[in-house]
């Protein structure tokens, strides 16, 4: 790629080029004066030249030169739109992998913009220099860095662990082996699970098959099936005896692999795609267990698994939570536990997988054999090999290889040709179970694992040792918020201060009020929250306690603020429930929320009010009875009548100081007492189970 070719390069782009954070980047611009001026951008976002960045590098000292691929990378950046990055990388692939001599079609734009083809030409150019897989899996992990939110991947590790779960399952009980496995990918992404089946395939070598490999992949997005062809290409072009044939369709609508069948199914289906095609596939052949709900697109993609698998062919689909105990699947789920097709449920720790925020499941299946004509076994394997019980908000760190190990412990000491092994229970790892089909088949057939999976005593004796120092981290808290908030003292004189109302600031500018409005019930969703969603806050889920009980995607947020349907409250914004047995207030610190009816956004012009001051002020218990109506039962609250203290910038500040500590000692008294309710229920429980040692 010749050197005279320049592209503007961000803040964070710098920082990837001389491996250091992007502060440190902001530390370098702040105090060198010699640091290159912007060329475009925006403040928030400078744009800086790569050339001028690369010659003030070298001359501080901060690297000796850019790598070629470093500097083709913000050529990729300047096309900006992500399909044609994308298809760019995948025409650059295609082209690398034709001069090595490999015909793998990759199914990519019969035509790209001008520059985006010069793009390609200077990938080439550098794959030259730098190898041709090399420069493309660099550019390829970028291009899935900058569109992280957009594309879903499935991480390394889980993917060969799913291939493993798989191989193992069909090892067992698929009986002869065919000349040729085909692994199929029904919604391949850009193929990482096909290249977990290819490495996990060699690894078995001539034990597990010692034949060709077919890893078949489809994708509804031509770019990531485009570009999950090259990856594979590359992979798969030092040896000899594996085919891979990756198309672009919808394998749900028009499956462009049908007239195939798959001895191993490996999927990360899409999540809450509501728009699966119910009504036109209403009478589709595939669906064997039962018509899945719209509702259920996930139940849509298991059977279609199960249609695709040969006989005795394995599936191992990742899941979300849901799946195993919505109502709407109940059906479904009975029809697969009573063929016996549904072999085991494996709930995984959040963070596994996105969405980060939720323990996502494996759910294993096996296709019926043509000898027996049904899948037999001991019964459903149930593991909960989530790190803690229930569903965690914060992605954990996991541990693969105890994980892995743990998860393939449970699947071979599970007898999946029927055969009733001695001692087999004992086996089991902890968190783990064999449960009858029938005692299963009740009004909810709820598979979640942990719902079945008891407590082992280690497991209570963890939780209450960390219960107990939970409760004395928050006794901490409150002693020093209760040692800081004593030392105030209040006026005793009798003057009343003068206040304002919510009103008269919001005519006088001081800040802007808006009010939450009906929600759009038919895209709410009410699962688990994926990483690119906006939550949404109502008044009921107030009530419940349960907020935020749904959300938005974000584009139909964008286009709903747009069109000034739906209120959007920001970070610094102050939110008001305007309903008397709801009634809250709050400053809103991380995210944007999407605000319901009888929910006001109050945002302070910063130069006037402090939002701490200005929330501590409208929570005040007696503010908000002289503002209610008292009419009925669920008596609303006036915003607009809430006084405010008038007081100066530099007073509101002290007080909104006062007022976020009170806020912090409220929150560590409820969490005082949400803990001593859990050490209480746990002691209780452990005494009454004859527990206590003597």
């Amino acid at each position: 790629m010749p050197d005279a070719i320049d592209a503007p390069v961000t803040l964070a782009g710098i920082a990837r080029i001389a491996g250091v954070g992007r502060a440190a980047v902001s530390n370098w611009r702040r105090r060198h004066d010699s640091f290159p001026t912007p060329v475009g951008g925006t403040d928030a976002s400078p744009q800086f030249s790569l050339a001028d960045i690369e010659q003030w590098l070298h001359a501080h000292g901060k690297i000796e030169r850019i790598r070629l691929r470093e500097r083709l990378w913000p050529h990729y950046e300047v096309l900006g739109d992500r399909a044609v990055m994308g298809a760019a990388l995948a025409e650059a692939g295609r082209r690398l992998l034709a001069a090595d001599g490999v015909d793998q079609a990759v199914p990519v734009q019969s035509s790209l913009p001008e520059e985006a083809a010069q793009v390609v030409d200077e990938t080439v150019e550098v794959a030259r220099h730098e190898g041709g897989r090399e420069t493309f899996d660099f550019l390829l992990s970028r291009w899935l860095e900058v569109h992280v939110r957009q594309v879903s991947t499935t991480p390394i590790p889980l993917g060969r662990l799913m291939v493993d779960i798989a191989l193992a399952v069909r090892g067992d009980g698929a009986g002869g082996r065919s000349t040729r496995t085909v692994v199929l990918d029904p919604a391949c992404g850009v193929g990482g699970l096909l290249l977990a089946a290819d490495e996990g395939m060699r690894e078995h070598g001539a034990e597990a098959n010692s034949a060709a490999l077919a890893l078949l992949g489809t994708d509804v997005d031509p770019v990531l099936a485009a570009l999950a062809a090259a990856r594979l290409g590359f992979a798969g072009a030092c040896r000899g005896g594996v085919v891979a044939e990756i198309r672009a369709g919808d394998s749900l609508r028009a499956d462009p692999q049908d007239a195939e069948q798959a001895d191993i199914v490996v999927c990360n289906p899409p999540f809450n795609a509501r728009d699966w095609g119910h009504e036109e596939l209403a009478t589709d052949p595939r669906w064997v267990y039962g018509l899945p709900p719209r509702t259920e697109p996930e139940l849509a993609w298991i059977e279609h698994a199960l249609a695709r698998l040969a006989s005795g062919g394995v599936a191992v689909l990742l899941l979300p939570p849901a799946v195993a105990s919505r109502r709407a699947g109940r059906r479904i789920r009975s029809a697969l536990l009573r063929t016996g097709v549904l072999r085991g449920v494996v709930a995984l720790p959040a963070g596994a997988a996105q969405p980060h925020s939720v323990s996502l499941q494996l759910w294993i299946l096996q296709a019926p054999s043509t000898v027996g004509g049904a899948v037999s076994g001991d019964g459903l394997l149930l593991l909960d090999a989530a790190t803690s019980r229930g569903v965690s908000r914060r992605a954990q760190s996991i541990d693969w290889p105890r994980l892995s190990g743990r998860v393939l412990d449970a699947v071979h000491a599970h007898s999946w040709s029927g055969e009733h092994r001695t001692g087999a229970e004992e086996h089991l790892p902890e968190g783990c179970v064999i449960i009858p089909v029938m005692d299963l088949l009740d009004e909810q057939t709820d598979l979640t694992p942990a719902r079945h999976v008891p407590e082992t005593a280690m497991e209570a004796q963890a939780k209450l040792h960390e219960s107990w120092g939970r409760l004395d981290g928050l006794l901490d808290e409150v002693r020093s918020y209760s040692r800081s908030l004593a030392a105030i003292a209040l006026s005793a004189g009798d003057d009343v201060a003068s206040t304002v109302t919510v009103s008269d600031l919001d005519r006088a500018r001081a800040l802007k009020l808006w009010q939450g409005q009906t929600l759009p019930g038919e895209l709410l969703h009410r699962d688990a929250l994926p990483d690119d969603a906006v939550p949404v806050v109502s008044v009921p889920d107030l009530i419940l306690g349960v907020w935020p009980g749904s959300w938005l995607a974000a584009a139909e947020v964008k286009e709903g603020f747009s069109a000034g349907s739906l209120t959007v409250a920001e970070p610094g914004d102050v939110i008001v429930a305007g309903v008397e047995r709801a009634y809250r207030v709050w400053v809103q610190e991380d995210t944007p929320i999407v605000l319901g009816p009888q929910l006001y956004a109050l945002r302070p012009d910063p130069e006037i009010l402090d939002p701490w001051f200005l929330a501590g002020c409208l929570r005040a218990p007696a503010n908000a009875r002289q503002a209610g109506s008292h009419t009925s039962s669920s008596a609303r609250i006036d915003v607009r009548k809430l006084q405010v203290l008038q007081l100066s910038l530099a007073e509101q500040r002290a007080y909104g100081a006062a007022f976020k500590e009170l806020l912090a000692l409220e929150e560590a008294f409820r969490s005082v007492t949400a803990v001593g309710e859990d050490l209480v229920r746990g002691l209780g429980d452990g005494l009454a189970g004859g527990k206590l040692r003597r």
